[in-house]
């Protein structure tokens, strides 16, 4: 798994993939399964990317719940927190910034801004549960020619080798290959969480 999250992983994937598909099917498996295996690498990438993302905001969000405790309880502390770029960091340095100038109780302000990034992460995970059955349509949908294939199969028909070892059933391999990593990253666009990579 270390090696799909490297930078190099789309290249290896493809590699793979494409080595793979030469030696299955020729040049028209090669390509195809050298797309799919990029595709299926950058969704990996990108899912470790949000878990990661997903666990820094919520350590975030646990150090400024603990740094206005530490307020409250008269405790020294270091606002080490919005030394970041992001939202919360923005928001806790307008907070410390406001303290100051009016002397308002930075505890106060910290909790309002946590609080309010977490009711904030409660909607996008609503948004993320909402867009996730067209996610699957999306994926049921892109699955649907190996039906296709099967039911050449069970009607007595090859339908690998006519896609891989003809001209036009190369060709239609090719459009169907792209045709479906273009609706499944359209799908992908369109089911996308706001406010969040996906």
């Amino acid at each position: 798994m270390a090696i799909l999250l490297n930078r190099r992983a789309p290249l290896v994937a493809v590699l793979l993939g494409g080595g793979t598909g030469a030696v299955l099917g020729g040049p028209v498996g090669a390509v195809g399964l050298a797309a799919y295996a990029a595709l299926g690498a950058r969704a990996v990438r990108r899912r470790h990317a949000r878990q990661l993302a997903d666990r820094a905001r919520r350590g975030e969000l646990d150090q400024l719940c603990s740094l206005a405790a530490d307020l409250r309880a008269g405790l020294p502390v270091t606002l080490a927190l919005a030394d970041g770029p992001d939202r919360i960091a923005r928001l806790a340095r307008a907070a410390v910034r406001l303290a100051d100038r009016t002397g308002a109780p930075l505890a106060d302000l910290l909790e309002r801004v946590e609080a309010d990034a977490r009711a904030s992460d409660r909607g996008l995970a609503a948004a993320s549960a909402q867009a996730a059955g067209a996610r699957a349509t999306a994926w049921l949908l892109a699955a649907l020619p190996l039906g296709g294939i099967g039911l050449g199969y069970a009607i007595g028909v090859d339908p690998v080798g006519v896609l891989l070892r003809t001209t036009v059933g190369g060709g239609s391999a090719l459009a169907a290959v792209a045709l479906q990593i273009g609706g499944l990253l359209w799908a992908e666009r369109l089911g996308a969480t706001p406010g969040r990579a996906t």
